[in-house]
Parts: structure tokens; C-alpha cells; sequence
């Protein structure tokens, strides 16, 4: 298959970059992405931090350990 020449190849329009910036997030210039991103490692973060913090407080108003509450522990 041949390669398309340089005076072939599509252009970009500026309105691509404008809109862009419009969705950028709200507490950094990035855009939000899913994959290996800054983004996505922060929401990741930031939900294993609630999670831990879930998995402490079962402990704490149970009485058990995590693994013997939900039943993996005998």
C-alpha cells in the first residue's frame, strides 16, 4: 500500500486544540484519559485509599479481622 505524500496528509484544525483545553480537569491542566495516564493513577489513588480506609473501619466496628469478616478465614 503506499504512503500518502506530505501534501496528502490531513490537517489539523485549530478548533481541535480549543476544544480540548475546554475539558481539561478540574484540578490539573490534563485531560482526562483512562489508561496509563496522571489522571487515571490519581482516580486510582485515590479509590484504594477508600477502600483501605473502609477495610480499617469494618475492623474497628466488628471486632474481626477483614479476612475472617468476609468469610475467607476460617
Amino acid at each position: 500500500m503506499p504512503e500518502p505524500s506530505p501534501d496528502q496528509s490531513p490537517e489539523i484544525s485549530p478548533t481541535t486544540s480549543a476544544t480540548t483545553s475546554s475539558t481539561t480537569s478540574a484540578t490539573t491542566g490534563e485531560v482526562p484519559a483512562f489508561g496509563w495516564s496522571g489522571y487515571a493513577e490519581r482516580v486510582n489513588g485515590r479509590f484504594a485509599m477508600v477502600g483501605f480506609l473502609a477495610v480499617l473501619l469494618i475492623e474497628a466496628l466488628s471486632g474481626e479481622t477483614f479476612l475472617r469478616w468476609s468469610g475467607l478465614v476460617p
